[in-house]
């Protein structure tokens, strides 16, 4: 279901309402922190590796010297892997001041490489956007379809009329919760246990909140 700009029903709120401390803010979109920038692809890219340059420090995303602009039409499809499990409560989109803006916003969980293709599909939510020139507006996701995501792919699907779309910045905002390398062997053992072992091999992961 898509959503605008809503003061106090849902959809999108901005910064002014949060009442936080830029420092705060700040911190609170930090998962850009969590994300593996090496495997991070975007598709439609016009210029190679330029997708990765939009997910930056919040105090950072006025620096237009870092963008993402599409190639062949107005797609973008950004496949992001995540260094652990996230619990997703919130986007932001921020663009120019001009039709480039993106308009639509479709989100998909835990399908890694995924391909313009694969868009078909039903997205996990869709949003309809405003445009956000200052990074101020945030996109409140559903957290119960977004609380366990080890990769995030965000497909904007359309602009407001420009033959390409440009994106200066996207802050993500949640909880990171670390994936150790024994809790996954435990998890493959347990597997095939029987529940007599669960008791002794279980482990707590170790959570980490970014607020």
């Amino acid at each position: 279901m898509s959503h605008g700009h809503s003061h106090g029903g849902g959809g999108c709120r901005c910064a002014a309402e949060r009442e936080e401390p830029p420092e705060q803010r700040g911190l609170a979109y930090g998962l850009y922190l969590r994300i593996d920038l090496e495997r991070l692809q975007c598709l439609n890219e016009s210029r190679e590796g330029s997708g990765r340059g939009v997910f930056k420090p919040w105090e950072e995303r006025t620096d237009r010297s870092k963008f993402v602009e599409s190639d062949a039409d107005e797609e973008l499809l950004f496949n992001i892997p995540f260094t652990g499990n996230v619990k997703l409560k919130g986007i932001i989109i921020m663009g120019e001041d001009d039709d480039s803006h993106p308009s639509e916003m479709r989100l998909y969980k835990n399908i890694p490489q995924m391909s313009f293709d694969d868009t078909d599909r039903e997205p996990d939510q869709t949003f309809s956007l405003n445009r956000d020139l200052t990074g101020e507006l945030e996109y409140a996701t559903k957290i119960s379809r977004f609380s366990n995501v080890y990769h995030l792919s965000i497909h904007i699907s359309k602009n407001f009329g420009a033959d390409t779309t440009k994106i200066l910045y996207i802050g993500l905002r949640g909880e990171w919760t670390e994936l150790r390398r024994h809790e996954v062997t435990i998890c493959n053992y347990e597997a095939s246990a029987n529940p007599a072992d669960h008791r002794v091999h279980q482990v707590t992961p170790q959570t980490h909140f970014i607020s």
